[in-house]
């Protein structure tokens, strides 16, 4: 039992390659290859822009907290110049 779940070996490969090259027959085979290594080109492209699209949404959101920030900084400092303008004006 535990033979069966060792390594492959190099018979057990030719024989997988050829009951595939059986199933597949040999001119599907590059076909099925090929598309393969598309399928495997569109998803590692999937995966770069989606990190591409996290970091820009990132990048966004660092952006408005900076804004908030300012926006902020704006209006307590106006807050503080009306008080100080309240402060020297006379009483009526």
């Amino acid at each position: 039992m535990m033979a069966l779940m060792g390594s492959l070996g190099s018979t057990e490969l030719i024989i997988i390659l050829i009951i595939i090259l059986l199933v597949f027959g040999s001119t599907k085979l590059p076909k099925l290859a090929r598309s393969l290594g598309q399928a495997q080109k569109e998803f590692k492209s999937g995966m770069t822009d989606a990190e591409r699209e996290e970091s820009e949404e990132k990048a966004r959101a660092v952006e408005a907290k900076a804004e908030l920030n300012r926006s902020e900084t704006d209006l307590r400092r106006s807050e503080a110049e009306r008080a100080e303008a309240r402060k020297d004006s006379p009483s009526s």
